[in-house]
């Protein structure tokens, strides 16, 4: 399996209780994310036995869960006041995704105006083959409007630096129609 190398330009802060980013959910991915220097947001996470559906398979609701935060979050790259809330998320599953996994997503904004954005990304397994893609539109709008009382504070919103400067995700394999495998 080749791996491909991307430079960090900085991880983005996490909430304690979210489902998908929450360090303190219990049964949360407690997922990182990293702005690329592609313009893309990275999502790492690592998949337990309770986020099953059918044994050894993640839930397909946990995988879009997965990807509409990806998409969502990407907005922020450069301009930390912007917030997205879905307004539709189409999903296709391709491949089934393990747990006890590490896996990966990818989300990026492929158009905006004012008041909305659209985003896609994937779900990438470690052997390279994407498992999931999704679309989403998206509302941009105030932290303020989205959540009740102070959400910037420490118990709730916080930095959870560490020194990635590079990061290594594996090299997506995409089938073409006249492969026969």
């Amino acid at each position: 399996m080749s791996l491909l190398k991307y430079k960090v330009l900085k991880k983005q802060n996490i909430g304690r209780q979210c489902i998908v980013c929450g360090n303190e959910n219990n049964l949360g991915l407690k997922s990182d994310f990293y702005e690329l220097e592609t313009g893309e947001l990275l999502c790492v996470c690592n998949t337990k036995e309770y986020h099953q559906s059918y044994p050894g398979r993640v839930h397909g609701g946990i995988s879009a869960a997965i990807l509409d935060e990806t998409i969502g979050r990407a907005v922020s790259i450069g301009n930390e006041e912007v917030w997205g809330v879905t307004v539709s998320l189409e999903i296709k599953y391709k491949k089934p995704v393990p747990t006890d996994a590490k896996i990966y997503a990818i989300g990026r904004i492929d158009s905006e105006n004012r008041r909305l954005f659209e985003g896609s990304g994937e779900i990438i397994l470690e052997n390279g083959e994407i498992a999931a893609t999704a679309h989403g539109k998206y509302m941009k709008m105030d932290i303020n409007k989205i959540a009740e009382g102070d959400f910037f504070n420490e118990k709730e919103w916080f930095e959870n630096p560490d020194d990635v400067e590079e990061i290594e995700i594996p090299d997506v394999k995409i089938k073409k129609k006249n492969d026969k495998k």
